[in-house]
């Protein structure tokens, strides 16, 4: 999925992650859901904010895979800036500060996630931030 880099599309995108995961059996007010919408809601907010080239857009890949009987649900978040430096695999950013008004973003994902990281794009400019969550997947009755 493809949107602009406004916080119209960050909001855009969280709903429309909450949309699907919805149709994949998660329900809205489901702790999978909700915690995926605000990965994603981060992520996106960070692409915008912080990874906005002017006239390019972000993108945002959900996947699910299964694994033992449970399902690993990925969101993955990708800009097309090229400079900053990428978290590596895993790492737990400084915790913010109490009086401080930005820096909890990726501290969240951290937080929220079973494991986070990021790329460097392929064949194109930027990186791909992404945070994986391992849940029971959906009975359907």
């Amino acid at each position: 999925m493809q949107f602009t880099s406004t916080p119209r599309g960050a909001r855009l995108a969280r709903h429309l992650v909450a949309q699907r995961l919805c149709e994949w059996g998660y329900p809205y007010d489901s702790p999978p859901n909700e915690t995926l919408a605000l990965i994603t809601a981060e992520l996106s907010a960070n692409a915008v904010r912080h990874g906005r080239v002017r006239g390019r857009d972000f993108r945002v890949r959900l996947i699910g895979s299964g694994v033992r009987g449970g399902e690993t649900l990925r969101v993955e978040v990708a800009d097309t800036r090229t400079e900053g430096v990428l978290p590596a695999v895993g790492e737990i950013p400084e915790a913010p500060r109490l009086d401080g008004e930005s820096g909890r973003g990726l501290y969240l994902v951290a937080q929220l996630a079973d494991r986070w990281g990021s790329v460097a794009r392929e064949g194109a400019p930027g990186k791909d931030v992404w945070a994986e969550l391992r849940v029971e997947r959906p009975s359907f009755t």
